[in-house]
């Protein structure tokens, strides 16, 4: 019988299998979640202003992303009652360590961008 693939990063070993990684990287790595937590890190924003700011994501998907930012704890939902009620997101602590991350990871790709896609381009005109 085959033994479950591992990878070490540093002192800690990780089953492939059961990655952490893996499965942190899979629900924030959607087109939609690095937008919205870089949103939120200005402050909280009502569901309207984030659909405003976001004009090409659907009002359907707008609601399951910021679900599961929720779900994952990177954001919370305060619900006000007014007629009708508004509904307001803000980002956790957690959500808040996340975006310290984030913001590495942004300044790398617009350093990096140019490069990124000339070789893209290089690489797409070698295997036509």
């Amino acid at each position: 019988m085959a033994e479950p693939l591992t990878m070490v990063i540093g002192d800690t070993a990780m089953s492939l299998a059961d990655c952490p990684v893996r499965d942190v990287l899979d629900n924030i790595g959607g087109k939609w979640n690095t937008l919205i937590v870089l949103m939120l890190a200005e402050g909280p924003l009502r569901f309207s202003a984030l659909r405003r700011r976001l004009p090409d994501i659907s009002q359907r998907m707008l609601t399951q992303t910021l679900r599961d930012l929720q779900r994952d704890g990177y954001l919370s939902r305060t619900v006000f009652p007014t007629k009708p009620p508004s509904v307001e997101y803000r980002l956790t602590e957690m959500g808040r360590s996340f975006e310290a991350l984030l913001k590495g990871l942004v300044r790398w790709s617009v350093e990096h961008h140019a490069a990124i896609r000339a070789a893209r381009a290089s690489f797409d005109q070698d295997a036509a």
